[in-house]
């Protein structure tokens, strides 16, 4: 066989022999196998990193992949005054750049739940300063809220940290050579009293020199092969005695008072009795071996699901066909094997999915060892290194606490809340990254992710209720509605209505705001809908032929379905109170949301007006407003002569935006105005006042007066849009023209195809204009 490439072609050997040297320099340059006497070495090169526990590990795993600070959603990104002579805090959370990679080959990351994140760092700090897993780490939240996905990514960065000379982790595996490395042959008891050639260890024989390979299924730390009643005294020979009494604080107690597993334990006896006591010959006999975890092969990372039985087993071994290959003086012994979750999971990560499903009985057994370290297995104890993560929603977590047992676990279990996302724009993208997955060939329209997302978010709001609040506020955040509360946590938005001064106090109290039901069972965030229904929505309303492309219009349809299965869905059940937990409406809210969305696009592609004319239109009334409440005029740039304010002006703005007409009222309108412009400018500091981002609203009613003002061409070209790619006459007519620069500039600049920018402009068209 031969492969072709550009200079030539290739045999399929010399590729094999290729791929042979890449993986051989890869194999010595990680150290894969050394001898015991090698492991020391490199044990003294970093002490602490060798005596990393399992929870140290997950620890430094997310510092070597990084973290960056986000801001908090809505809270913008300003640095918080500080007094002088005083560091400035950053201002927003640490998100932990390892929950920023693919996961299970489903999602392409964890989106949001920094908090959650740093719990669960937070926690592993606290077991690795202590030196022992001594908790189960339990995420609880609603279904769907992303629990088990922070645990993969966990699991994922392990998977890719060992592989890191960072990450170096080792095992130990028992060598029994053939029989020409003995002296005397088998015959002299089976005694390794002397080796041949002068060799040292048995670590590095070939598979064909080796009659027998017995790996620790617990994968043990070699340095517990060190009898622990001697282990400070051999780490302080090694490393020196002010080096160890530093290390011996952080030393997890796994292998400070641990011991290898029952069936290594008894190997390690037999040995050293057959050998006299001479430590040196047990130790001839270790493999070192670097470990690789993988959570496909249940190497260091086991997930258990809900189950009846123990989560570790005990087992003599009888058909193991190594066994007739070892020393007599081993083969006299009742070696058992050990397996199960447990031992799979040993020196990783235990994940304990769906953990209260279980009946109370079966996972008892925690309370011992989450509190020792170890376990009971047969007649022997095991002693783990695992970090406990486990999984539940709220149903379940409501129902264990009624349970008399709970009081026990309460303080073996560290319970860790992930709620459901409060942000459009992160809730956004858990759906954005998969929607080519949903549509196949369809096209997807814009804002399809935006739609979903934005009613999802919307049912899982709660009102704020006024008492919680300053007197000051309390009005203020109360008559918040769901639309409002959604923009104020995703970007910060402050409702158009406010004045400047309410717009302060508002902001200021956003973290209150996000905090108010933190501290109650029912918090913001467990109850409304599950990115599992809405992703099934996507599905169905990808499915549906009377659209040609997957659109929000589709979605919204979907929707409609969807709340009519008020017997399935708790969250359809809850009572509307002021607007909140009102899904159907919000169906209609999401829809005008889509318009003006919608509505802002069409405008820019027809084209018919340039934005900076909007712009221009308001910085001249505001400077114009700006002089007749300070009562001054202005020097004409012409004739030089100090002139009058543009009343003509002031009067067409005023109207079109629809402002006051009595005098103290225009006053004090125009005096608000001023005063955003001011409050802008604070809190945005060096940057040009952008008036389209301080003045939304009056940005939008001069766009829409102006295509008002043109709404018989807007009709000429909606009708000509529904056949002028199948009319040549009515195509080239002037709404027909109008139509095909629409659809052109909305396929090029904005991702729409012609079948769903038609859809759009029609849609828009009949409900607007």
């Amino acid at each position: 066989m031969s492969t072709s490439t550009g200079r030539g072609t290739v045999s399929g050997n010399e590729v094999l022999n290729q791929i042979d040297q890449v993986i051989r320099k890869e194999f010595d340059s990680n150290r894969r196998i050394l001898s015991f006497d090698e492991y020391l070495v490199l044990f003294g090169e970093n002490p602490a990193k060798q005596t990393r526990g399992s929870a140290k590990y997950l620890v430094d795993m997310m510092d070597h992949f990084g973290k960056s600070l986000v801001p908090q959603r809505g809270e913008g990104t300003a640095t918080p005054s500080v007094k002088p002579g005083h560091t400035a805090a950053p201002h927003g959370i640490q998100r932990f750049k390892v929950f920023d990679f693919p996961i299970d080959g489903i999602a392409p990351k964890v989106v949001g739940q920094e908090w959650v994140q740093n719990q669960i760092y937070r926690a592993l700090k606290a077991f690795a300063r202590q030196g022992l897993n001594n908790k189960l780490i339990l995420l609880h939240g609603p279904n769907g809220s992303a629990k088990s996905s922070l645990i993969h990514a966990l699991m994922g960065g392990l998977e890719r940290y060992c592989r890191e000379p960072d990450g170096a982790v080792y095992v130990f595996n028992w060598i029994f050579p053939i029989e020409r490395y003995i002296r005397g042959g088998m015959g002299i008891q089976g005694n390794y009293t002397a080796t041949k050639d002068n060799l040292t260890t048995y670590s590095k024989l070939s598979e064909e020199e080796i009659a027998a390979r017995i790996p620790c299924e617990m994968k043990d730390h070699p340095l517990l092969l060190v009898p622990k009643e001697q282990r400070r005294l051999f780490f302080e020979k090694l490393i020196g005695v002010d080096k160890t009494r530093e290390l011996w604080e952080s030393l997890p107690t796994y292998l400070k008072d641990g011991d290898p597993c029952h069936r290594c334990k008894q190997i390690f006896d037999a040995l050293l009795g057959t050998n006299g006591g001479d430590f040196r010959k047990v130790l001839m006999h270790i493999q070192v071996e670097r470990l690789y975890y993988a959570r496909r092969y249940r190497k260091g990372l086991v997930t258990i699901e809900p189950q009846l039985h123990v989560d570790a087993q005990y087992q003599q071994l009888t058909m193991n066909r190594s066994i007739g290959s070892l020393p007599n003086s081993l083969q006299g012994l009742n070696l058992f094997s050990l397996s199960g979750d447990l031992v799979d999971g040993n020196r990783g990560i235990t994940e304990y999915s769906d953990l209260l499903k279980r009946p109370v009985d079966s996972f008892k057994y925690l309370l011992s060892a989450c509190e020792t370290s170890s376990v009971n297995v047969g007649n022997s104890i095991a002693f783990l290194d695992t970090v406990m993560l486990g999984s539940t929603n709220e149903v379940q977590l409501d129902a264990f606490k009624e349970f008399p047992d709970f009081i026990s676990f309460k303080a073996r279990i560290q319970l860790i809340r992930v709620p459901y996302l409060l942000s459009v724009t992160e809730e956004q993208e858990v759906y954005s990254a998969q929607l080519s997955q949903m549509t196949g060939e369809k096209h997807t329209a814009p804002h399809v992710a935006w739609t979903v997302a934005l009613w999802t978010v919307l049912t899982r709001l709660k009102k704020p209720n006024s008492i919680n609040y300053p007197p000051n506020i309390s009005t203020l955040i109360s008559n918040l509605t769901p639309i409002e509360k959604a923009r104020l946590y995703d970007t910060g938005d402050m409702p158009a209505s406010l004045r400047p001064e309410e717009r302060k106090l508002l902001r200021t109290s956003i973290k209150k705001l996000k905090e108010e039901y933190f501290n109650i069972p029912y918090y913001e965030g467990r109850i409304g809908a599950s990115p599992r229904e809405m992703k099934a929505v996507l599905f169905d309303a990808a499915q549906n032929h009377e659209f040609q492309c997957l659109s929000p219009l589709a979605v919204l349809r979907e929707l409609e379905e969807f709340v009519k299965r008020v017997s399935e869905y708790d969250f359809l059940k809850q009572d509307i109170k002021d607007g909140y937990h009102d899904a159907t409406e919000f169906i209609s809210l999401v829809k005008n949301e889509y318009l003006n969305k919608i509505d802002k696009e069409v405008r820019d592609s027809i084209g018919l007006y340039d934005s900076a004319q909007w712009e221009d239109f308001l910085r001249k009334y505001i400077f114009q407003i700006s002089l007749v409440l300070k009562k001054e005029k202005v020097k004409n740039p012409i004739t030089g002569k100090m002139e009058d304010p543009d009343f003509a002006l002031i009067s067409e703005f005023e109207k079109i935006i629809e402002a006051p007409s009595e005098t103290a009222e225009q006053e004090h309108f125009r005096q608000n105005i001023i005063s955003q412009v001011g409050v802008w400018s604070l809190d945005h500091p060096n940057e040009n006042v952008v008036y389209a981002k301080v003045f939304p609203d009056f940005w939008s009613r001069l766009e829409k007066h102006y295509f008002e003002s043109q709404k018989e061409l807007l009709t000429k070209m909606s009708a000509a849009l529904l056949v002028y790619d199948e009319n040549e006459a009515e195509a080239s007519s002037e709404g027909g023209l109008l139509a095909q620069k629409t659809v052109g500039n909305m396929k090029n600049k904005l991702g729409y195809c012609q079948a769903c920018a038609k859809e759009v402009i029609t849609f828009l068209m009949r409900q607007r204009y």
